[in-house]
């Protein structure tokens, strides 16, 4: 029996195959075969929405029937074996979902497997063959009979139109939420297998929430609140008004944004506002760090009105069934969902609390979110002496600006100046020069071996031999993107950038999208990166919303970062910034602007631009004390032109003009 199932099997392919048309050049070779809705990116409805009108082929006038054709591109092997696949699969997902007779054919496929039955039962005991029952076959809706679907691919009618709401055939047909369903053949050793791997939720993850239920369906789910999750809010409901899209997120506070946390607050005049964590932006406008978007409660979700569900986290992800279980052990199961989780701040080993020394759990300070923010300016006055270990964006800006506070501050890093992974080895030495005209004490080159536990205080040795009494040590060296959930959702993490592997749409898998620091993304550019900056944020977010809601539009946008120093001096930057690069500088001296070839680190650098070369192209630039220009920068770098005039380029950002 098993060998006529095979046989029929090869007779469904090979009738397939013949009714295929192949159009063939030197290069390729395109197999048309039945489109599948299963697998088809858009229903007919969304195509003719977004693109006006059905696809079109390429090699010819005639438009190409909606849901009808399938187009493979290659002539090898896999080319063959894909046209094998999709021409069977095809009348598999045809007597699933094809406008023909239901209970007729359901009545004749129970009779024929009835009848196959028996007969088999017969051969079974003589052959040793395990034959299913029709009950059993009725309970499995997975399994279809090759013989039946021998029969229908092979009758006249081989065009059978697709729909996109099928109808429902009892203990046959699976019933899927939504149109857009995928459809997976697994065996019952895969599905056991899949099973044992499935992590649950922990008795020590699930927490009790007050308040109202969890919806168990919602049409757009945010994993995340942060910046991303915000963009791509307002995103979905500019695309879709009536959108119901629920946030989540770990921390107890609406969404807000990060990058005062480390530079502005400090510098408020008004105590008390910073402490409500309202500040003064460098122009002297007063801002609110939380974002001014409207998210209600739980309870009043509905279309058009998003809803956030704070002091939650999402522990597990199901991307197959698009369910999520939150920390409280409620399932929720979406339509489109987001994943923005951001990250985590990195801590060293050295600085790990251990019976040794215990006072490390008081002691050091990690720096990412509100919480952090608001322990760490509570515990700094003038008598106390901070260490911060980093020299990179985070760790410069704090240290400037904890000297608000009056403490005493100490920096150490290994690099030979401030953000010298960055920064060119002159313009990284000047500004640490800048850090230590407001009394911060830099220790270039340097790094922490030893740390013991004193009387309320922390001693720490470097590795030159000297050694530092202080009351709190910030570690800033860097995040670490959030990635756990990928461990049971079956998702690409980078092995080296770390992230979750998207495509050019910000998809990690059907219906589900990345954004923010977790994403790592293709810049047709710069190749595979993963930026960990408020303005890729933005960008992402608002991309992955847009697509959400069927846009479709690759991300090919060059983000920007910027970093402050205090108010005095201040950076915005595009592209790749590594010091490791070869640079080219033009700083503007009075009203002459100089190319210096060998700049010293005691020269002034008050304004000007700094190239990132590979070659002779430009693939970075930073503006130095130049303000609202990088739209010029990201010309300069998308045209991937050779450079060879740099005072004509630097003209381009008005260099001499007030910023």
């Amino acid at each position: 029996m098993a060998s006529l199932r095979f046989t029929s099997v090869i007779n469904s392919l090979k009738n397939r195959i013949s009714q295929t048309t192949a159009l063939s050049t030197s290069s390729r070779s395109v197999v048309n075969t039945q489109r599948l809705q299963p697998v088809c990116r858009y229903t007919t409805r969304q195509y003719r929405k977004f693109h006006n009108g059905p696809p079109r082929n390429p090699w010819g006038e005639n438009p190409l029937p909606m849901n009808q054709q399938y187009l493979i591109f290659g002539s090898g092997v896999a080319a063959f074996i894909a046209s094998c696949f999709f021409a069977y699969a095809t009348d598999l997902f045809k007597f699933k979902f094809g406008e023909i007779d239901w209970e007729m054919i359901r009545a004749e496929k129970l009779a024929a497997l009835q009848e196959g039955a028996e007969e088999e039962e017969e051969e079974g005991d003589e052959e040793g063959v395990a034959v299913a029952t029709v009950e059993e076959v009725a309970e499995d809706s997975v399994v279809v009979d090759e013989t039946v679907i021998s029969d229908i691919s092979s009758s006249e009618d081989s065009s059978v139109q697709l729909i996109e709401e099928p109808p429902v055939v009892s203990e046959i047909v699976s019933e899927k939420p939504e149109e857009e369903a995928s459809f997976d053949i697994i065996t019952s050793g895969e599905a056991k297998e899949a099973e044992a791997k499935t992590k649950t939720v922990s008795e020590e993850q699930v927490v009790t929430r007050v308040g109202a239920p969890v919806p168990p369906k919602v049409q757009y789910l945010l994993i995340g609140a942060g910046t991303a999750s915000i963009s791509a809010l307002r995103a979905i409901l500019k695309e879709d008004p009536q959108a119901e899209v629920l946030v989540v997120g770990a921390e107890p506070y609406p969404p807000y944004m990060r990058p005062p946390l480390s530079k502005e607050l400090w510098f408020s005049k008004d105590k008390a506002a910073a402490s409500q964590l309202v500040f003064e932006d460098w122009s002297g406008q007063e801002r609110s760090l939380f974002y001014p978007d409207e998210l209600k409660n739980i309870s009043e979700l509905g279309p058009g009105s998003p809803a956030l569900l704070a002091g939650t986290r999402v522990v597990k992800l199901d991307p197959t069934q698009q369910t999520v279980t939150l920390s409280t052990g409620e399932k929720v199961h979406y339509q489109k969902c987001l994943l923005a989780p951001g990250g985590e701040p990195r801590n060293l080993p050295i600085f790990e609390a251990t019976k040794e020394a215990p006072c490390l759990t008081d002691k050091v300070h990690l720096f990412r979110n509100i919480s952090q923010y608001q322990r760490l300016s509570g515990e700094l006055d003038a008598d106390k002496k901070v260490l911060v270990v980093g020299g990179g964006f985070l760790g410069s800006e704090l240290s400037y600006a904890l000297t608000r506070t009056g403490a005493t501050v100490y920096q150490t890093f290994p690099e030979t100046g401030n953000m010298g992974k960055v920064l060119p080895r002159y313009l990284s030495q000047w500004t640490m020069k800048q850090l230590e005209k407001v009394n911060v004490k830099t220790r270039p080159e340097t790094k922490v071996i030893g740390v013991e536990c004193g009387d309320n205080s922390v001693n720490v040795t470097l590795n030159t031999g000297e050694k530092i009494d202080v009351d709190h040590i910030v570690v800033a060296v860097g995040l670490s993107p959030s990635t756990d959930l990928g461990d049971t959702a079956g998702l690409e993490v980078h092995p080296s950038m770390g992230g979750y592997v998207v495509n050019s749409e910000l998809e990690a898998r059907s219906n589900l999208y990345v954004a923010g620091d977790a994403a790592c993304f293709y810049d047709p550019v710069l190749g595979r990166r993963r930026i960990e900056h408020h303005d890729h944020a933005v960008v992402s977010g608002k991309l992955a919303g847009k697509n959400m809601t069927g846009a479709s539009q690759a991300y090919t946008y060059q983000s920007m970062f910027w970093s402050d120093l205090g108010p005095n001096i201040g950076y915005e930057a595009i592209g790749k910034i590594d010091s490791s690069l070869p640079t080219v500088g033009i700083w503007a001296h009075k009203d002459q602007t100089t190319i210096n070839e060998n700049p010293k680190s005691d020269e002034k650098f008050d304004k000007g631009i700094i190239f990132y070369m590979d070659k002779s192209k430009v693939v970075g630039v930073v503006t130095w004390n130049i303000f609202g220009k990088i739209p010029i920068a990201r010309k300069i770098i998308g045209s991937s032109e050779d450079q060879t005039d740099f005072g004509k380029l630097a003209a381009q950002f008005g260099i001499h003009q007030k910023h």
